[in-house]
């Protein structure tokens, strides 16, 4: 909140969605970004090596999954 409230543009690691970062779009992710006034002002996009980027498409895949299982659950009505 600190970040946030002064504007600090400091780097957390936080859930964010993502439009293409890392491979990834239309999921919500751990990726690190820049926080100040404006929230979320900016995905850090790390080089990440081949075993590295296997395992953000294996995490991207879980949470996807989870997410489809919820979606048909129907716990909020459309």
């Amino acid at each position: 909140v600190e970040a946030i409230v002064r504007d600090q543009k400091r780097v957390f690691p936080v859930c964010a969605w993502l439009t293409g970062q890392y491979g990834q779009k239309n999921v919500y992710l751990g990726v690190p970004v820049v926080l100040g006034k404006k929230g979320i002002e900016k995905i850090i996009e790390l080089q990440l090596n081949a075993e590295e980027m296997k395992l953000v498409n294996a995490s991207s895949a879980a949470v996807k999954e989870v997410m489809d299982v919820l979606d048909k659950m129907n716990l909020i009505p459309a």
